[in-house]
């Protein structure tokens, strides 16, 4: 087992992380800007090393200062938490290069499955269902019409390295088809240097599903059940819950046992979330994810099972310390992203934290790094705080979450706590039906 372990992210997944390096007793080292010196994971770690300014170009997306500041510590792992470098094969490739073990997935399944086009290439070959679409980018004008027509409107045309809705294009019909490829092309390329894009079919109101998996390099792949993620705004995820109120048993056994014997073909290492839409009974592939997942802990909270850990054993070359059979699940669990912004207008809020209390009781966990008198920084994204809740049924589970929304006080700033309280009161909501689209439609009736 590792020593000592290079945290090479911030906020709440870095104390996450944090948390679970020291009861495995791994020390930890914590990096940061200089406008992160006063977070609670810096207070917490056993080591820290600020690696730069403020923008993330300059300190968390810095690799040379990441690994000398590995280097400088004597750390051994390097995880990369969520976003940031997590899903950079050439970061995993310099940290392997350099001696230390990237906690996280191999570089070779980072590159395919961050290149939208190959990914569904290859999950289609392993027998994962995909959305019909182009079998790769598409760029003569000409035959992109013509496989348009064939696809069938309304279609999206997507962005190769795309995410966050970026490079992203609706089309009802032909005659908007041109420009909306063209928009496509350039936005994508202005976002990720990358103007390669793909079409695809566009599901009216499919829900957003997703299977967490762990594999350990060895050809066991073992899944976690499904997250519903179908609450969303601007292709942004606001609040998860586990298991879907959309699927049953035998649905969930058949969906997650087809990325399982997908997964085990590539020897798949390390956590992967492999992420669906979900429409009229059918799935439909659209990306995996080779990292750890924000919205992990409705898994956790409903298997019992710790999967940073798992993640840290399996990266410190153990083998998976459970098997498919091993995995069972118990009640409901909901996440409440909690971010720094306006609940109406959604106006980021950075600032100085006045009053902070957590809610608390049973079956009520926050993941967060604030406590009162902390300054947000204006300088990342606005989540702040996660809320998960878990109940013996989905219904205990929302009377519980009103209970905990109602607890939790963030002074001196805006946050969306109350439109997570407005939501949970919605009969549709409550009855488990929405869609990918039913946020923005919910908000949109409520301006």
């Amino acid at each position: 087992m590792f020593e000592k372990v290079l945290i090479a992210n911030r906020g709440e997944i870095a104390l996450r992380l944090h948390r679970a390096c020291r009861e495995m007793g791994i020390k930890t080292v914590a990096v940061h800007s200089t406008a992160d010196s006063d977070a609670m994971h810096v207070r917490l770690a056993d080591e820290s090393v600020c690696i730069g300014p403020p923008p993330a170009m300059d300190s968390y997306l810095n690799m040379p200062a990441i690994l000398a500041a590995a280097e400088i510590t004597g750390a051994e792992g390097i995880h990369p938490g969520y976003g940031f470098l997590s899903e950079n094969a050439d970061f995993a490739h310099i940290v392997t290069e350099h001696g230390y073990t990237f906690i996280g997935p191999t570089e070779q399944h980072i590159r395919t499955m961050g290149d939208k086009i190959e990914a569904k290439k290859m999950v289609r070959d392993l027998g994962i269902p995909v959305v019909p679409g182009s079998d790769g980018e598409v760029t003569d004008p000409e035959e992109a019409v013509a496989l348009a027509e064939d696809i069938g409107y309304p279609l999206l045309i997507k962005a190769a390295s795309g995410g966050g809705g970026r490079g992203m294009k609706l089309v009802r019909q032909a005659s908007e088809f041109a420009d909306a490829l063209a928009a496509a092309r350039r936005e994508s390329k202005a976002a990720f240097n990358d103007d390669a894009v793909y079409i695809e079919r566009y599901l009216e109101q499919p829900r957003h599903i997703e299977i967490q998996v762990i594999g350990d390099g060895t050809g066991k792949v073992v899944h976690l059940g499904e997250r519903d993620c179908s609450l969303q705004r601007n292709n942004q995820k606001v609040l998860e819950e586990a298991p879907s109120p959309a699927l049953n048993d035998a649905v969930r056994q058949k969906i997650g046992q087809t990325v399982v014997d997908a997964l085990s073909q590539i020897k798949y290492t390390s956590l992967g979330t492999v992420e669906f839409l979900y429409e009229d009974g059918e799935f439909y592939f659209i990306e995996m994810n080779t990292r750890l997942q924000v919205e992990h802990p409705v898994t956790e909270a409903i298997t019992g099972i710790d999967l940073v850990r798992e993640q840290i054993r399996i990266a410190a070359g153990a083998p998976l310390s459970f098997s498919q059979e091993d995995i069972s699940f118990h009640g409901h669990a909901i996440e409440c992203r909690i971010n720094a912004e306006h609940p109406t207008t959604f106006v980021p809020s950075p600032g100085q934290v006045g009053d902070f209390h957590a809610p608390g009781g049973l079956g009520v966990r926050v993941d967060s790094g604030l406590y009162a008198g902390y300054r947000i920084p204006p300088n990342y994204d606005s989540l702040i705080a996660k809320l998960v809740v878990h109940g013996t049924t989905r219904n205990d589970c929302l009377m519980r979450l009103s209970r905990a929304l109602e607890e939790f006080v963030i002074g001196g700033i805006d946050v969306n706590i109350p439109l997570h309280a407005d939501v949970i009161q919605q009969q549709s909501f409550i009855d488990g039906d929405y869609h990918i689209h039913w946020l923005e439609e919910f908000l949109g009736h409520h301006k």
